[in-house]
């Protein structure tokens, strides 16, 4: 299940299209929340109320559009996804992705984004297995993305061969296979305390450490991606809590004691 977990798919200008809007389904069925970018050269097979009738949300097409913008920056709708999920992933937009083009919203929030990439590839076999198509593969691989697909069959061109995308059933099962990969900590507590405290002297002073929170933070975060149900107690900070974690604000030692028994 991928019960809240996140996903930014983007569509991209393929006849395959059409199948991003079963896999929306699929993942929502799971229990995933689903926010689409759909490239200019996608609107040409899908349309954009279909894919927000589906992910029950808003479709963001344009860079350039500054109610989008305002709402929510490409920046932003980059980073606040778990996973992004190009399919389909065509020849062209795999070439942007490799060579690190940014001149839509779909490629800038690509390079934007801080999060994992798995691509869904579909493209004519001869696309596919041109040297310049391997060669992005390769480089999309050595920067961590992951592949699905594609499949052998007929194409819409009447030509068979390596280029089909992946079957929504198979993007699900990968994209599964993605969120159950480090759930080692999965069934287990932990307790972690960060930052300083302060202990007043009078209403106005008080005795503190230097103490920034960071390192505390990111171990609270990294044992939640792990799949352990992490508290964080914490000391006055400016840091922002790591998502998935229960937190818990304190300012003295006794607080914090107390927070922890």
């Amino acid at each position: 299940m991928l019960g809240n977990k996140r996903i930014l798919l983007v569509v991209g200008g393929g006849i395959a299209a059409y199948k991003s809007l079963e896999l929306i389904r699929r993942l929502r069925e799971r229990g995933a929340k689903v926010r689409a970018i759909v490239t200019k050269a996608g609107t040409e097979f899908v349309t954009p109320l279909s894919v927000a009738s589906l992910t029950g949300d808003k479709v963001y097409q344009d860079l350039f559009s500054l109610t989008d913008e305002a709402e929510m920056g490409h920046i932003q709708l980059s980073r606040d996804a778990d996973l992004l999920v190009v399919a389909p992933a065509t020849a062209d937009l795999m070439a942007k992705m490799a060579a690190g083009r940014a001149d839509d919203l779909a490629s800038t929030a690509l390079l934007a984004t801080d999060k994992p990439v798995l691509i869904a590839p579909a493209m004519n076999v001869r696309m596919w297995l041109h040297a310049a198509t391997q060669r992005n593969l390769a480089q999309l691989k050595a920067d961590g993305v992951t592949t699905v697909g594609p499949n052998d069959g007929d194409m819409a061109c009447g030509e068979f061969g390596p280029g089909r995308m992946a079957e929504p059933a198979e993007i699900l099962t990968a994209v599964e296979a993605h969120f159950a990969r480090g759930q080692e900590l999965s069934g287990l507590s932990a307790l972690v305390t960060a930052g300083p405290t302060h202990e007043p002297i009078d209403p106005v002073r008080y005795i503190a450490n230097r103490s920034s929170g960071k390192q505390g933070y990111a171990i609270a975060g990294a044992l939640a991606d792990l799949g352990a149900t992490t508290t964080l107690v914490s000391g006055p900070t400016n840091l922002s809590a790591p998502r998935g974690v229960k937190f818990v604000k304190v300012e003295t030692a006794h607080e914090m004691l107390a927070a922890c028994e």
